[in-house]
């Protein structure tokens, strides 16, 4: 019965430690992931306000999504 316990106890931290590094992992590489997708939402409420053509919003588009 002590065996039991101990594995337990030990799978109880696996999955601990495990959600500490997703949630690590996680602050270092959302903010790098937002900043591409603000800037095009951005560029598309621009063509959508009529701030820029259609062949700007493609050329913008399109050097955003290349990085």
């Amino acid at each position: 019965m002590m065996g039991l316990g101990m594995m337990l106890n030990m799978l109880i931290w696996i999955v601990i430690i495990g959600f500490a590094i997703y949630g690590f992992i996680m602050l270092i590489v959302k903010p790098f992931e937002n900043k591409s997708n603000k800037a095009l939402s951005i560029l598309k409420e621009r063509f959508a306000n009529g701030e820029i053509s259609r062949e700007e919003f493609e050329e913008k588009k399109t050097l955003l999504l290349e990085r």
